[in-house]
């Protein structure tokens, strides 16, 4: 770990040197107009302790530089998607790695009923689960990594999610994933006729596994996806969702995939 290091949540000389060569490029140059950009590396250090304390913006601590420039290239990235990206291109990395190819052709879906701070916007009530907050869709491959996550209103049905989460899986490109595992919740024909279509151009079979009697049990495939929600609950801003924006709510879970797997690497 570096000897500046302060908290365990800041990023090792290793883990930056292996993250730094992601990051986008700025376009300020010395001698050049305008502001030169601040250390990216407390930036990134000043999210991660956010993301794992759960201590809110204004009141980090003042080592990682100012909260509001913190926040601001957080909130920036959010909305230029780029944690979605540095994500995709580590969950790349990581399957290569253990000698896998780049996309998956299985994966699983769930989703997990959160509440929310009062703030927040987009909100409902998942009268199932007897939560008032949001409804976290992920989809994840077998090793449990998240390929994409959308938050919505609790509300949001569980089908509704699935379609959008794949939807935009498929936006990117891709077209390997061919199985996906889901729990009972996700029957219904009117899904089933979607993914009907969905065949015509991506060749994708639903199987649901579903339990075979009372209590708990752990369902083959489908604990991997559990699995990786409760990785989300090791860091604590995601015990509850605080974020107003529902697209930052994404970018908070994507930086929990972020961290976790750098953490692999370096």
């Amino acid at each position: 770990m570096s000897t500046s290091s302060l908290y365990p949540t800041e990023l090792t000389d290793a883990q930056w040197h292996y993250l730094h060569p992601l990051l986008p490029v700025g376009k300020w140059r010395p001698g050049g107009p305008g502001r030169p950009p601040c250390n990216l590396r407390s930036v990134l250090n000043g999210i991660l302790y956010v993301t794992k304390t759960g201590c809110q913006w204004y009141m980090l601590p003042p080592t990682f530089g100012c909260w509001k420039t913190v926040y601001g290239y957080f909130n920036s990235w959010s909305r230029k998607q780029i944690w979605q990206h540095l994500m995709d291109r580590l969950t790349e990395q990581e399957r290569q790695r253990q000698g896998r190819k780049k996309q998956p052709s299985a994966g699983s879906v769930d989703s997990q009923s959160i509440k929310t701070a009062t703030q927040g916007e987009e909100k409902g009530y998942d009268a199932g689960k007897q939560v008032n907050g949001r409804k976290r869709h992920a989809l994840v491959d077998t090793l449990g990594l998240i390929l994409r996550v959308c938050v919505t209103p609790a509300n949001y049905g569980d089908r509704e999610g699935l379609m959008e989460v794949l939807t935009a899986y498929f936006s990117t490109g891709v077209k390997r994933l061919k199985k996906l595992w889901v729990d009972s919740g996700y029957s219904g024909e009117t899904l089933h006729g979607w993914v009907a279509a969905l065949k015509q151009t991506h060749k994708i079979d639903l199987e649901v596994v579903a339990k075979t009697g009372p209590g708990f049990q752990v369902l083959p495939r489908r604990w991997v996806v559990e699995r990786t929600f409760a990785w989300l609950l090791n860091y604590r801003r995601h015990a509850k969702d605080y974020e107003v924006l529902p697209r930052n709510s994404e970018a908070l879970i994507q930086m929990v995939m972020i961290h976790l797997l750098i953490k692999r690497r370096a």
